[in-house]
């Protein structure tokens, strides 16, 4: 079940997120930031154990991002990544989102939904705060992805 994120979701999420962000594959977070951004979050419910999560954050006028989409492991290739990509596209398109883009190391997996590559420069600066605090930065080897949501329904 794909459901908005909960005030008792933040522990969950959290674990899920700093596995993968301890395998360098995305951005750890702290408990503080993901209650403090909890309404961006959706989350995929199997069984009262929290499964999967993305978040929709509000970037720029008309612009959105897909970020912290983690789905453990056993659960992988089983639809929970897409269901939850597909819930964050119908709310940007609900708030009037015109673009929605990710940085991700599974370029392939956003193809399938729709985004296209797009240059990082292209993006607006305001995007790179979260990077600013980055181990990676300023040599960042995620690929950008964008669609645009104008052109598809």
């Amino acid at each position: 079940m794909i459901r908005k994120a909960s005030l008792e979701d933040p522990p969950a999420i959290l674990d899920l997120v700093n596995t993968f962000a301890a395998r360098d594959m995305m951005l750890p977070r702290s408990l503080h930031d993901t209650y403090e951004n909890i309404r961006d979050f959706f989350v995929c419910e199997e069984s009262g154990r929290i499964v999967g999560c993305a978040a929709l954050h509000v970037s720029w006028e008309g612009l959105g991002e897909i970020r912290s989409l983690a789905v453990r492991d056993e659960c992988q290739h089983k639809g929970v990544g897409s269901r939850l990509v597909k819930a964050c596209l119908k709310e940007a398109r609900k708030l009037g989102m015109r673009k929605v883009f990710t940085l991700t190391y599974v370029p392939d997996f956003f193809r399938r939904h729709g985004f296209k590559g797009y240059p990082k420069d292209k993006l607006p600066h305001k995007v790179w705060s979260d990077c600013l605090n980055c181990p990676k930065f300023p040599d960042c080897d995620e690929v950008a992805m964008l669609i645009d949501l104008t052109e598809t329904k």
